[in-house]
């Protein structure tokens, strides 16, 4: 039954993706030639030419959507999965389109037609699409097109892999039960245990399953492969479930180097691309930033100078990026000896603060002079915060991947710091909010964090500022 919904599904993608293909074509030569936008200096090609091309250019879609992996439906796929083949799909048949119109020397098609009718076409598939995948998840919310997953293991990431599967209800994947040989078995009390993993062939037909999530710790690598071995011969999708607690919050890749699988545990997400629109986010910010709060600035630096003895600007050595150290700028809001018995952090209602440094600090002013850090290159507006070297030494012994954090740069706010987790709050909560920004990090996330930050600076009291 799955499986005919499944391909009823893609029957459903591939007539509204074709037919939107062609809507769209038919939709950019309107636009571009009659809608007053745009000066046609060529002169307006017949209507008749466009639409003797349609049949084509519906032929060339199908194939370029087929071809971009647009028809891989599955219950579990994520919508930058869909954005990504959309964009393929989408950018293989505007470039078959204009090579067939060279072969065919069809002078009559507008190079502007032709991208108002690429981005047309992506952005109508794609809205297409999250309206169709919304009505299906909210039916399968209610209990329609529901599959059935059996759950290899009981112990707590079996545990997991259920309460996870019960949580995304949308997919339509209802775990029956559990399979556990008898000598590994725990308390699953949620579930039913429904045999041995011998019987798992026998399991799978008697209760209709589609699904296996195998949910072993690792030191049961063998029986993994048993799971694999009796499953050969049923026609069931399998999923491993990765035992890898130890680097939570980060994000797992998996790479093909000459038919060997390359599982990568900690990579920074900042490269290629993404290192160069990371960068220009940055400085456009910085300077941006620099503009607005250069009065505010030249004001707290003479109020510093004024109010007490000592530097406007207080450098202080911090990690950044793969733990280097650089030299963090700030406005001076303690006294100048206040770390003459050596370094400590700061605590609430500290006494070595001055007046104006405590007003300062509680307003998060104090960090305005890094904006200048971020144009040098050594922070960025986003990421996590830096600690001196010395206490990171003292905090990597005691927190597991703490030195995970300068995967990349550090920054001026972060997913932490808007979470309230700064300052003498928990350490291991500030580390859990950095690797999950690290491994979720996209420009988007970058600018929500920085909306955050603006808002709860204007509207919200700061928690553990001082």
């Amino acid at each position: 039954m799955v499986r005919r919904v499944s391909q009823s599904l893609v029957a459903w993608f591939f007539v509204w993706d074709v037919v939107l293909t062609a809507g769209t074509w038919l939709a950019a030569y309107s636009v571009r030639f009659y809608s007053g936008l745009f000066t046609a200096h060529r002169g307006v090609p017949e209507f008749t030419l466009y639409l003797r091309t349609l049949p084509l250019i519906m032929l060339v879609a199908g194939i370029a959507y087929r071809f971009a992996g647009m028809y891989e439906v599955h219950r579990l796929r994520r919508f930058r999965e869909e954005l990504a083949a959309a964009a393929r799909g989408v950018g293989l048949m505007a470039l078959l389109v204009m090579a067939t119109s060279f072969a065919r020397q069809a002078q009559y098609e507008s190079r502007g037609a032709m991208v108002m009718f690429a981005v047309g076409t992506l952005c109508s598939l794609l809205v297409a699409r999250r309206i169709s995948w919304t009505g299906m998840r909210r039916l399968r919310a209610r209990g329609v097109n529901q599959s059935h997953a059996l759950i290899v293991g009981t112990g707590r990431l079996a545990r997991r892999t259920v309460r996870t599967l019960r949580a995304v209800n949308w997919s339509g994947i209802q775990p029956v039960g559990y399979v556990e040989d008898e000598g590994h078995r725990g308390s699953g009390a949620d579930l039913p245990l429904l045999g041995s993993l011998a019987e798992l062939p026998q399991l799978v037909e008697k209760h209709h399953i589609e699904h296996v999530f195998v949910a072993l710790p690792l030191n049961r690598y063998a029986d993994a492969r048993r799971v694999f071995t009796a499953l050969s011969q049923t026609v069931v999708d399998v999923q491993l479930i990765a035992d890898l607690p130890a680097v939570a919050g980060m994000t797992f890749t998996t790479t093909q180097i000459h038919g060997m699988t390359v599982v990568g545990l900690r990579e920074n997400p900042h490269h290629g691309l993404n290192v160069i629109v990371k960068r220009a986010m940055d400085i456009v910010l910085a300077l941006i930033a620099i503009v607005l709060t250069g009065p505010l600035m030249a004001l707290i630096a003479a109020l510093v100078k004024l109010t007490s003895p000592g530097p406007v600007l207080y450098r202080q050595e911090r990690c950044g990026l793969n733990g280097r150290s650089f030299m963090m700028m700030k406005f001076r809001s303690l006294r100048v000896d206040a770390e003459a018995n050596g370094p400590q952090m700061t605590a609430k209602n500290d006494p070595r603060r001055t007046r104006l440094g405590a007003v300062l600090r509680a307003t998060n002013m104090d960090e305005l002079p890094q904006f200048f850090n971020v144009l040098w290159g050594d922070m960025s507006i986003v990421g996590p915060r830096p600690e001196r070297p010395v206490f990171v030494r003292q905090f990597a012994k005691s927190i597991p991947n703490y030195n995970a954090r300068h995967a990349v740069k550090a920054g001026i706010t972060g997913w932490a710091q808007v979470n309230g987790w700064r300052g003498n709050s928990s350490l291991r909560k500030r580390v859990q909010f950095d690797l999950y920004y690290i491994s979720h990090w996209n420009p988007l996330f970058d600018l929500r964090i920085v909306f955050l930050t603006v808002w709860r600076m204007l509207f919200s009291k700061q928690k553990h500022a001082y």
